[in-house]
């Protein structure tokens, strides 16, 4: 496994990463996309990482929460939250569950 870094600091808040990938996916396959995210935090992940989900290519990987609120301040909890990105438009989305 390696560690790639992404600059957050140049990432847009959106909140239409998610209608989009439904849209392009359907609501099935979406919830299955942030499952997948929910299951690789479970298996690898720990207290201090966040699920990601790559909006282009639904690929998941875990980054260390303490990074991401240090370059946007976003206060997030990976029990709950997956980050949906957009590497192509440098946006991010905060999905949240209940």
């Amino acid at each position: 496994m390696s560690d790639a870094m992404i600059d957050f600091k140049g990432f847009c808040h959106v909140n239409n990463l998610w209608p989009q990938l439904v849209e392009k996916l359907g609501l099935e396959r979406s919830q299955y996309a942030v499952n997948q995210a929910f299951d690789l935090q479970k298996m690898s992940g720990e207290s201090a990482t966040i699920p990601l989900l790559f909006a282009e290519t639904c690929g998941v990987a875990l980054c260390n929460i303490q990074c991401i609120r240090l370059q946007t301040g976003l206060a997030l909890d990976s029990k709950t939250m997956v980050l949906l990105i957009s590497l192509k438009s440098k946006e991010m989305q905060l999905i949240q569950t209940l």
